[in-house]
């Protein structure tokens, strides 16, 4: 059986750009601060158990989860890195995060194993497609959405922890976005799984053994 080349066609993206090779550009400089705080927030919160500034860390990483996108299309700076780097600080803030807040039991472990199931099947994808020379599909919406909600649900759950004049509503405002980050996250698994099961079919050919 042939297989594409390794360099195979990409499915379409749904932005405007072409991306390029630059390395040091505005939006990659942002998203490689944003990794270094991923180690930071587990030295604040794990080590020397500085709550306030560990929120301040969660807060500025998922607050800025946008922000190296817009600006990459803004002064037409995407990139190819670019496009690498910011799914993986999404993750690495979000696994962080969990293993962290399971490990102080902010969150059940039931939580924790929904979104590492989630990655899982994700990985799995991603081995399948890299076996017919493709890369990872682009990044969805609904999986941005699901990112976003899930880094502002973080430092709210971490702030009911620590604010307990307001813990009560701190906790119902940050499981609600947690649950809805849960269920979109899952949502948009679901539709890269779908991506990759037409791209395998398509490299395989109309002849090929399902």
């Amino acid at each position: 059986m042939s297989r594409r080349p390794a360099r195979a066609e990409q499915p379409p993206d749904t932005g405007d750009q072409t991306p390029g090779n630059q390395v040091l550009t505005l939006p990659n400089l942002i998203s490689f601060g944003r990794l270094l705080g991923v180690p930071l927030f587990l030295y604040l919160f794990l080590v020397t158990r500085a709550d306030v500034a560990a929120i301040v860390v969660l807060a500025i990483g998922g607050t800025t989860d946008w922000v190296d996108g817009w600006i990459a299309r803004r002064l037409h700076q995407v990139s190819r890195l670019g496009e690498l780097l910011d799914p993986l600080a999404d993750r690495l803030y979000i696994l962080a995060t969990l293993l962290a807040f399971t490990a102080r039991e902010v969150v059940p472990w039931q939580f924790t194993a929904a979104l590492l199931a989630r990655e899982l099947l994700l990985l799995a994808s991603l081995a399948v497609l890299r076996r017919y020379g493709y890369g990872p599909p682009p990044v969805h919406y609904v999986g941005k959405t699901a990112t976003f909600l899930l880094l502002a649900a973080f430092p709210v759950l971490l702030l009911a922890t620590e604010w307990s004049a307001a813990a009560t509503a701190m906790a119902a405002i940050g499981w609600g976005l947690a649950w809805w980050g849960l269920v979109l996250y899952w949502v948009a698994g679901g539709m890269y799984v779908v991506q990759a099961a037409r791209l395998v079919r398509a490299a395989r050919g109309p002849g090929a053994a399902a």
